[in-house]
């Protein structure tokens, strides 16, 4: 007989959530183990002691969780998603009648409580993991990674400098048709006047141009000039004013971007997370190194680790970085860039004496200790006289054209680069690099494609630092409930252990062994 089912509504009905949610479901489980409720001590300051209630601090971080959990950067599309989920609601403790905050509770809450209570919270579930044996502490890989600001390029304004703005755009000739008109005018200019003023020096502008030849005579003439985005961008000379703290990024093959730097230390043991950061995305990454071991080694501490190895890829590669990690008793495993040779090819160093020895037999001595302007690192010269240089029979081969006597800079920590190198040549060191490729970036792709750090939807690098924490702590939950202890049993340390405890005597360990080396070979034959 055929069914009809005609849907009608009670007036009266008996409903429970913990009823209908599952007892192995997700947000089921994560209730049962998240406990926040040192929330209320921590942002009790925050709030006033009259007026109207606010969201409660334990359900505004478990909706922002909720969220990353399920890839919604939305607050709005949050709210309406979390509103149709029976376990999401029982996670947040509402009932089935009860409205959800409004979505703009979400973001002026988010702009409320500092960093601090955010990296509270993300230490707190740390702990967590810490305590469930997920976590080793040891060795960390770190690595970065672009994430999209809230800000577009189409709003990017022109720097003014310290001289005449028509004066200096002659001089440096990087303004093209399409930088004298505003295509994205910003409701509001949220940068400071330091922000909008050109503080690079004219040595800096002059590389700037110089890198950049064929925009300077027939930029508005050349082919897809008017196309939209063809102009030529620099941190040095353009700002935005809709988020003034984010910067012009770009990778190989891809756009040119407004973005934050994403910093991100993962442990090798079990892929935890256990450091992230949103730095500006103009700098260098071995310029942010110092910075995230200071702050993961005094997390780890107090968590009773003590940080022993450092991974990393060749953009956090620098003799400060390599002498900073040995001065904290860090080993670092941070392959160096590619130009490093410890001095010109042909030439022997001489450590006790600190001097070069050429081709020719003849001493380059050392003569001064510089900082390079444009890398800011430390470097060592050699020169050798120009008289020696003249009567060498190898001067055409080894000084070029031009110069006149030899001269080159190295590094100023060149011991602590060979002792790098010395330890990435080793069997561990080739290990300790693919450790890393498996371990961070995985992790990287993770949160940027699942956990909603595909951009960021706040403005300000403070909020960008908020949202990274949120995105870190579901994936760290997430890995928290689908951990499992595995304890092999072994029948070999089964009868260690009753050899230890004197239950068994060596001869009767042999017998054992025995029979079960003949059961085995059986096995096999048949």
């Amino acid at each position: 007989m055929q069914g009809k089912k005609n849907y009608q509504e009670k007036l009266f009905n008996n409903f429970q959530l913990s009823e209908r949610v599952p007892k192995n479901n997700f947000y089921r489980l994560l209730k049962e183990i998240l406990h926040l409720d040192f929330l209320y001590s921590e942002t009790k300051s925050y709030y006033g002691s009259s007026g109207q209630s606010s969201i409660d601090p334990i359900v505004f971080f478990k909706l922002c969780l909720v969220g990353y959990l399920e890839n919604i950067i939305s607050d709005r599309q949050l709210m309406a998603h979390s509103a149709m989920r029976l376990d999401i609601l029982y996670f947040i403790g509402y009932d089935i009648d009860e409205p959800l905050p409004w979505h703009s509770t979400i973001s002026r809450t988010r702009q409320l409580f500092p960093e601090a209570i955010f990296e509270k919270v993300f230490t707190h579930i740390l702990a967590m993991c810490i305590a469930k044996g997920m976590v080793k502490g040891s060795t960390q890989a770190i690595d970065s990674a672009p994430v999209k600001a809230n800000a577009s390029m189409d709003s990017l304004e022109l720097k003014v400098p310290e001289q005449d703005l028509k004066a200096h755009l002659a001089s440096v000739r990087l303004i093209s048709e399409r930088d004298k008109v505003v295509y994205r005018k910003a409701k509001e200019n949220k940068a400071s006047k330091d922000q909008q003023s050109i503080t690079a020096s004219s040595q800096e502008l002059k590389s700037i141009a110089s890198r950049n030849k064929h925009w300077r005579e027939t930029q508005d003439g050349r082919p897809g000039a008017n196309n939209k985005g063809s102009r030529y961008t620099s941190n040095k000379t353009h700002y935005s004013p809709t988020d003034p703290d984010s910067r012009i990024s770009v990778k190989p093959g891809k756009a040119r971007k407004l973005n934050y730097s994403s910093q991100l230390s993962v442990d090798t043991a079990n892929h935890v997370i256990t450091d992230i950061k949103a730095y500006h995305a103009d700098g260098k990454d071995s310029q942010y190194l110092e910075d995230i071991v200071e702050r993961l080694q005094a997390r780890l501490w107090k968590q009773g680790f003590r940080l022993e190895n450092v991974l990393a890829d060749t953009g956090y590669s620098s003799g400060e970085v390599y002498a900073f990690l040995e001065q904290r008793g860090i080993k670092s495993y941070i392959p160096p860039h590619g130009t490093y040779k410890g001095g010109p090819e042909g030439f022997e160093y001489i450590k006790s004496e600190d001097h070069y020895i050429c081709p020719n037999d003849e001493i380059v001595p050392f003569k001064k200790v510089f900082l390079d302007y444009r890398t800011q690192t430390k470097k060592k010269e050699y020169r050798i006289s120009s008289l020696i240089c003249k009567a060498c029979p190898l001067a055409k081969s080894c000084l070029g054209k031009t110069a006149k006597e030899k001269k080159f800079s190295v590094t100023y920590y060149r011991e602590e680069y060979e002792r790098n190198i010395a330890r990435l040549s080793t069997p561990k060191g080739r290990v300790m690099k693919s450790k890393r490729q498996s371990t961070v970036e995985p992790v990287f792709g993770t949160l940027t494609q699942f956990m909603g750090m595909r951009k960021i939807n706040t403005l300000g690098i403070e909020q960008a630092n908020k949202v990274m924490h949120l995105s870190a702590m579901a994936y760290n939950l997430k890995k928290y409930l689908k951990f499992v202890t595995k304890n092999v049993k072994s029948k070999a340390k089964a009868l260690a252990m009753l050899f230890l405890n004197k239950k068994l005597d060596v001869k009767s360990i042999l017998i054992v062994i025995s029979q079960f080396k003949f059961r085995k070979i059986a096995v096999l034959k048949n």
